[in-house]
């Protein structure tokens, strides 16, 4: 049995509001703190889109209201998302965790440089979902060509710059040079990204995420930055829809899987029992280093107790997530949680 530091996960779709046939904050919620997580932090893809402290406030009514862990949520660069005009950051600081367009990437140069001028006059974090759309997202250079564009505005204006999701392994290249010569970098991948592979994808729903699964190459490049420190963060992504908008195969179906429920038991079984990477990597990873990187309320209270011994099998029927679309479904896995601790009190068993 291991007793740690509760998870964190930096990088969450709870769909409220808006969208809350996906997902709530409180079936969410419930998933986090089944999956371990008592700090949890939501991408601004919502209607409206947190974008100003009026818009914010309809997402934290619903968090103040009915969350059953830490929730920190993100605010938009942009207005609106549409990757145009800055939104206030002074105004907005304070009452977010960072600011994201997560769902499309920042396409001009200039606006992303304003915001990274904006971000280091204020001390906030800009986490950037990195997709060029003038190329298709299965093309590598889609995402890491716009790492290497905001990792030179980065250096120019010394902003804290942090990569949501990376998937290749020109991605992992970049971001340890930049790491190397000083540039303020980090990163997070998720657990789909280090366990699976082109190769796994079948006809499914449950195989179509954004970005997509890569190649065996990648996915070799993303665990050795895990075991190096290149990669600082494990988030889940975990991006829920309804079990019609997940059934039309691969290619017809919405892009996103859920991920909380299922991280912490894939990652030990396929990585740390698979000998890739240690037990204390993978748990700095999910703890500490999520709420060092995002200053997230280090609350030693906050625990989980997980059963790494007794076998199981996935099942996504179980979960506490209105999503259930899953490429894990059906592992056989170890890792099991068992309590969930916030602030003292046992908010899963």
């Amino acid at each position: 049995m291991l007793e740690c530091l509760s998870f964190a996960d930096v990088h969450v779709h709870f769909r409220e509001p808006g969208f809350t046939a996906k997902e709530t904050i409180l079936t969410g919620t419930r998933a986090a703190a089944r999956g371990g997580y008592t700090i949890v932090c939501p991408m601004p893809n919502l209607s409206p889109v947190p974008d100003s402290p009026e818009t914010l406030a309809l997402e934290q009514a619903a968090i103040d209201r009915d969350a059953v862990v830490r929730v920190l949520p993100y605010c938009s660069i942009t207005m609106g998302r549409k990757g145009l005009e800055l939104v206030d950051f002074a105004a907005l600081k304070g009452r977010c965790v960072a600011f994201s367009d997560d769902g499309s990437g920042v396409q001009k140069e200039g606006v992303m440089l304003a915001a990274m001028q904006a971000a280091a006059r204020e001390d906030v974090i800009i986490a950037a979902h990195c997709e060029d759309d003038s190329l298709p997202g299965t093309d590598p250079r889609s995402e890491w060509g716009q790492i290497e564009r905001d990792l030179r505005l980065c250096e120019q204006t010394g902003c804290h710059y942090h990569v949501c999701h990376i998937s290749t392994k020109e991605s992992v290249h970049l971001i340890r040079e930049a790491k190397a010569r000083g540039v303020n970098v980090t990163c997070e991948t998720a657990p789909h990204y280090l366990t699976l592979c082109d190769r796994d994808v079948l006809d499914d729903g449950r195989f179509r995420m954004n970005p997509p699964l890569r190649t065996a190459a990648d996915r070799e490049a993303l665990i050795e930055g895990l075991k190096d420190g290149t990669i600082d963060v494990i988030a889940t992504d975990h991006a829920p829809h309804t079990a019609e908008e997940k059934s039309r195969g691969f290619a017809g179906s919405a892009m996103g899987i859920v991920g909380l429920e299922t991280a912490f038991p894939v990652l030990y079984t396929r990585l740390v029992r698979g000998g890739r990477i240690s037990l204390e990597r993978l748990v700095d990873a999910m703890t500490s280093a999520p709420r060092r990187i995002f200053r997230l309320p280090d609350t030693p209270q906050d625990k989980v107790l997980i059963d790494l011994d007794t076998p199981f099998t996935i099942d996504s029927a179980t979960f506490a997530s209105k999503g259930h679309s899953t490429p894990f479904d059906h592992w056989p896995v170890y890792g099991r949680i068992v309590k969930t601790i916030l602030n003292g009190t046992v908010i899963y068993e």
